[in-house]
């Protein structure tokens, strides 16, 4: 496999031959979690799922577009993703009429501004069906270096408060997940965690994710993450809002424990600064956050050409997404347990063929494509928008 004339990959990514696109839809259904998920940006109890669906002449793609249902992760929400999608890239992707290779779809769609999220699962679903159609698996083309991955387990902010938060605790461990992360906010931080060692001792993996919900300049809230610092956790994941690259790394020098940045990392260049500042001693991937699959390996390769360790975090995603994460954490490099937990964490019932925990591992697809599609009749209830390219012309229908 090799990359198309013109286009730049990440070193050990390959890919084939690019295909013509006949037509692109989005689909969008609400799906109910098994449980609510509380973290700093509030309490979620659905998700409602975009979805990107490719069409060629001889196969489909599927991309899962990682947006919440509210600004508050970030600037991008799944209202605006569907608009940005359906009226700016996907017609933008699809003008030419040319055949298309994920390769060019950042080069494509880069005079659009932002809108990461959309553009990961446009690639994403670009990739799906481009290896799809030369029999090739997502991992393979990625340059995967193992057939199944250790997984962690991110635990939100229960209803129940530290009692209900030990239970779930207890439950991970014996399921056999390999870390637990606890979502934190102040008010909820040090005394919750304090429990979590008291019962289970120093020897289980934990870390926390503040999800950028503390303030450097608050004195209470400094002292909760100092007392955090005192437990011997794996790490601290985004104590502070994105842009405060400098207030990072001036607590990452106070702190032992080392600092992670999630949303801070947009791009490969956000990491290289973050990195080099001293903000960052870990880095959590994400795919949607960072724009795509190919850009996730670059920021890898940023990372670990400055020693810095990294990780596949998860957006809630339904087996589609998943299974894009999974064989993005199975590269050289991804030295900690994802967020990558089994789908009946989360899901009921998943749009696709489950992921399941053996032994706290998940295992890669191997089969062509990112390895999952949807169950028949599981997206029987969801809205469809159809973009077309016929005869030179752009038609969009819903």
């Amino acid at each position: 496999m090799t990359a198309e004339p013109g286009t730049t990959l990440p070193d050990g990514v390959r890919l084939p031959a690019s295909v013509r696109v006949e037509r692109i839809d989005l689909l969008r259904t609400r799906r109910p979690l098994i449980r609510p998920f509380r973290t700093a940006f509030g309490r979620q109890v659905d998700r409602e799922v975009l979805l990107v669906r490719i069409t060629t002449p001889s196969a489909q793609g599927w991309g899962e577009c990682a947006t919440p249902a509210a600004p508050v992760y970030s600037a991008e929400f799944t209202d605006a993703a569907a608009l940005v999608l359906r009226d700016h890239l996907v017609p933008r992707l699809l003008a030419t009429g040319a055949p298309l290779s994920a390769a060019e779809v950042a080069p494509r769609l880069a005079a659009i501004r932002g809108q990461r999220m959309a553009k990961a699962a446009l690639e994403a679903a670009v990739l799906d069906v481009q290896l799809r159609t030369a029999g090739v698996s997502l991992a393979q083309a990625l340059g995967a270096v193992v057939a199944r991955i250790p997984v962690g387990i991110s635990l939100g902010i229960p209803d129940g408060g530290i009692p209900a938060l030990l239970e779930e605790v207890d439950a991970a461990r014996e399921a056999g997940y390999q870390r637990v992360k606890v979502k934190v906010a102040p008010g909820f931080d040090v005394a919750a965690l304090t429990a979590i060692r008291a019962r289970f001792g120093p020897g289980l993996g934990l870390q926390v994710d503040a999800n950028a919900g503390y303030d450097p300049d608050d004195a209470d809230h400094l002292a909760a993450l100092d007392g955090l610092d005192e437990l011997g956790l794996t790490m601290i994941e985004q104590p502070f809002a994105p842009d405060r690259l400098r207030d990072h790394a001036r607590l990452a020098a106070r702190w032992r424990t080392p600092v992670c940045l999630d949303e801070s990392i947009t791009d490969p260049v956000r990491a290289r600064d973050a990195v080099e500042c001293g903000a960052a001693g870990i880095v959590n991937i994400k795919p949607g956050r960072i724009g795509g699959l190919l850009a996730s390996v670059q920021v890898r390769d940023v990372c670990r050409e400055r020693g810095i360790p990294v990780w596949c975090g998860g957006m809630l995603e339904t087996g589609i997404g998943r299974a894009a994460n999974v064989a993005l954490a199975a590269l050289e490099g991804f030295r900690f347990p994802g967020d990558l937990s089994a789908s009946d964490r989360y899901w009921a019932e998943d749009l696709t063929e489950p992921f399941e925990l053996v032994d706290g591992h998940l295992d890669v697809p191997d089969t062509p494509g990112i390895g999952r599609r949807p169950l028949p009749g599981r997206l029987d209830d969801a809205e469809v928008t159809t973009v077309a390219h016929r005869n030179g012309v752009i038609t969009t229908r819903w």
